[in-house]
């Protein structure tokens, strides 16, 4: 079958008033939808129960939607688009529902969309998450190639910077951090779209958490992330040793085609890394594939990759040093 192969949107529908859709107009196009995702469902080789967990759903929503008994939501729309990676066609298959269903309803032709929620309509296509270390200082940087699947501009992104230096004794790890709360002057915190400067604002600021807005503008211009664009951007920080702890952590917030990691350490603390899963119905398991591992006389670095990694997922390398058995825990 050619997946790239798509009849217009709307074809079985053409004679109809765009102006007052009937509602038979409105099924033709939600079942349009449920046929483009049972394609895509089998073109990508899933089954029901496999794109139910993959999406964070009940198996027997997904068979409601494919049968019509349910109508499709966004967000149901986004998370399949991501999960099945079909070039769009479903969230316009989507996007021709909902406008028709709003105009039928009496809603306008806008769709209704958060402003208290600036991720909306956002996937990630690809993110890479490196930590690197030298025997004193953590330092991550992390990229994302964003997509704006919504129908407005993107102004603002969400990033969330947590530590913990003994996660296995929460009242050691308080005492610490309010003795030394981490700081916004420490983190150095910077970041970019494609060479452009972003400037950033802060939205939470705890002693061991932050919060933070990086915004699509700096000084001298503006440059929003609009309906149907795809951007690179990257942030970067770095953590001393003493507020940092052995792990690193990646969670699946928004829809997500690649999430790629990698680990770097000086060889000579003969460093051993594990990751495990934790999803919203499963406790932690062993990542499903392996960490590969290259290594000279200077450096070891671990690499992990997962496709289609699940909404709300939250995956945990961590790791300890052989030829140093604890580090240092002054600040």
């Amino acid at each position: 079958m050619d997946a790239s192969a798509e009849p217009p949107l709307g074809a079985r529908s053409s004679g109809v008033d765009a102006a007052t859709p009937p509602a038979s107009a409105l099924a033709e196009l939600a079942e349009s939808f449920s046929a483009e995702l049972t394609r895509w469902r089998e073109v990508r080789g899933f089954s029901k129960k496999r794109l139910a967990a993959e999406m964070g759903f009940d198996p027997s929503y997904v068979s409601h939607i494919e049968s019509g008994r349910h109508r499709p939501t966004e967000d149901f729309a986004r998370r399949a688009e991501s999960v099945l990676n079909c070039s769009h066609a479903l969230w316009r298959r989507w996007q021709a529902f909902d406008g028709a269903r709003r105009l039928h309803d009496g809603d306008g032709p806008q769709r209704e969309v958060s402003h208290a929620d600036p991720s909306a309509g956002l996937v990630v296509e690809h993110e890479d998450s490196q930590l690197s270390y030298d025997g004193g200082v953590y330092r991550v940087l992390t990229r994302r190639r964003l997509r704006n699947v919504g129908a407005e501009p993107i102004g603002r992104f969400l990033v969330r910077i947590s530590v913990d230096r003994y996660p296995d004794d929460p009242e050691r790890s308080n005492q610490l951090y309010r003795a030394h709360p981490l700081t916004w002057d420490e983190l150095c915190l910077h970041a970019a779209r494609e060479g452009e400067p972003m400037a950033w604002k802060a939205k939470h600021d705890r002693d061991a958490f932050k919060e933070v807005w990086l915004l699509f503008e700096n000084a001298t211009s503006r440059f929003p992330l609009y309906p149907g664009e795809a951007t690179w951007i990257e942030y970067g920080y770095h953590v001393s040793d003493g507020k940092w702890g052995s792990w690193f952590q990646r969670a699946i917030r928004l829809p997500t085609t690649r999430l790629a990691v990698r680990l770097s350490f000086p060889s000579a603390l003969a460093p051993v890394v594990w990751g495990t899963e934790t999803s919203m119905t499963a406790s932690a398991a062993p990542f499903r594939t392996a960490i590969a591992r290259q290594a000279d006389p200077e450096r070891s670095v671990f690499d992990w990759t997962t496709d289609y990694p699940p909404l709300h997922a939250r995956y945990r390398l961590e790791w300890r040093f052989g030829g140093r058995l604890e580090i240092p825990p002054a600040v």
